[in-house]
Formats: structure tokens, C-alpha cells, sequence
């Protein structure tokens, strides 16, 4: 397993015992545990408070069907101390969504905390706040990160400056028990890791593209190739937009 986390020379976030509001986006077709793991860590940090939010006020379907409902519509959402960003097959629908992108750039601007997991952070990269970032993603999203100017971290866990990043799914996980040492100290992180029994142990272990078997792996790559394909075209066309982008 790669690295827990890793750390830029910018510094993340500082422990505070202020009370902290969270933003969950979600979305059709996300995965839901980009979501949910997180969700399951943050909402137990103290003095906590989390609103799902969504485009539209309807409940949305993940990728494998489970129905998940929003609290509110982005439009009426306010400030958050942490946005956290999820991905899977339908963030390749939001890469031109602007209401999505704004939020994305307003949350970074105003130098509050993104929070990416999986595949959320191509969506970041969309809102182009990603440049000079340390950032990782699902490792098939990897060679994708550069297009967006950002910095690919070989990690778990990416922490520069605001932006926290996850690798793929259950690396949300992880991440949300990084942020939590980081606001609320690891002792707070720790009790969240007891509680939830949060132990590693895989049964198997094919997690990685370097641990699989090659026929699992092969038969993964089988599968992800149609929207792999689309992923790499949406982020040539993002590089191909920027004014001197060296990919052009």
C-alpha cells in the first residue's frame, strides 16, 4: 500500500476546537462510498455539522443503484469549512457544469477546505483549482491529473495546503481520518478508527494495479475502457482550452 499520506511544503489545515460545518456533494452515478465512507468518519468528528447537497432536490442513484437523498440544492447551500468532492462513472457528466465547478473554485478561493475522493478530482481539476497541487486520485485517473496542472502524488492520502485528496474509494477513508487528526487531533482520529473498527485485513490482496493478478487486472482495464477513453479525451479537450497549455 502506498504512503498514508503525503505532505507539501504548504501545511494543511490547523487543529481548532471552533465548530466546523462539512458540505457532501453528491450526484448521479457517483460511487456512493466516496460519499459514505467519509461521511461515516467526518460525521462522528466533535462539534461536527454535515449537509448533503445535490443540483437538484430529488433523491439520485449511485453507479450500483442505491438511492441516496440530498438535503438541499446546491443554489441554497451556504459556506462550508469542508467540501468534500466524490467521484465515479457520473462526474464525466459534471466536468461542464459550471453551477458544480463554481462551488468547487469558491470553496478553494475562499480558502476553505477541498476534499477529493476518487475520481472528484477530476472534477476539481474541471474547476481548474488544481494547478501546482500535489494531488492523487483512483491510480486509473493518474495519468490524467498532469493535464490539469496538477502534481500526481504517489499516495493514499494527498494533504497540500486546502486540498486533501483520496486515491480511489475506499481511500476516502483514510483521508477523512487524516483531515479529522488534522482539525481535531489524532487522538479524536483514533477514537473515530475504534469506533468504526476500522482494521485493514484484506482477504485478498489485488487492491493494487501492482498487487492483482494479471488477469484481474486485465479484466478491470476490459472494463473500464470505455470510460477511461472518455476521461482522457474530456482532459485533453480541458488542456487543449488553456491558453499556452504545453500539451497543445
Amino acid at each position: 500500500m502506498s504512503a498514508p499520506l503525503f505532505v507539501t511544503g504548504r501545511p494543511g489545515p490547523q487543529i481548532t476546537t471552533r465548530p466546523l460545518s462539512v458540505g457532501c456533494l453528491i450526484f448521479p452515478q457517483m460511487d456512493q462510498i466516496d460519499f459514505t465512507g467519509p461521511f461515516e468518519v467526518l460525521s462522528r468528528m466533535p462539534d461536527t455539522t454535515i449537509q448533503v447537497i445535490a443540483k437538484e432536490p430529488a433523491p439520485i442513484r449511485d453507479v450500483q443503484g442505491l438511492q441516496l437523498a440530498p438535503d438541499m440544492r446546491i443554489a441554497e447551500a451556504g459556506d462550508f469549512d469542508v467540501l468534500v468532492v466524490p467521484g465515479g462513472y457520473g462526474q464525466q457528466a459534471l466536468m461542464h457544469d459550471e453551477e458544480v465547478l463554481a462551488l468547487i473554485r469558491k470553496q478553494v478561493h475562499a480558502e476553505r477546505l477541498l476534499f477529493s475522493v476518487c475520481t472528484g478530482a477530476l472534477l476539481c481539476g474541471a474547476a481548474g483549482v488544481l494547478a501546482g497541487r500535489q494531488v492523487t486520485t483512483h491510480w486509473a485517473a493518474k495519468p490524467l491529473m498532469p493535464y490539469y496542472d496538477a502534481i500526481v502524488a504517489d499516495a493514499r492520502v494527498a494533504v497540500d495546503g486546502n486540498i486533501i485528496s483520496a486515491a480511489g474509494v475506499t481511500a476516502g477513508l483514510d483521508a477523512a481520518l487524516v483531515l479529522v487528526s488534522l482539525l481535531r487531533g489524532e487522538a479524536a482520529a483514533q477514537e473515530i478508527q475504534l469506533a468504526i473498527e476500522y482494521a485493514p485485513n484484506p482477504v485478498f490482496h489485488s487492491g493494487t494495479p501492482e498487487s492483482a493478478p494479471a488477469e484481474v487486472l486485465q479484466s478491470f482495464q476490459r472494463k473500464y475502457e470505455q470510460i477511461g477513453t472518455a476521461r482522457k479525451a474530456e482532459a485533453l479537450r480541458h488542456a487543449a482550452n488553456k491558453t499556452g497549455s504545453r500539451f497543445r
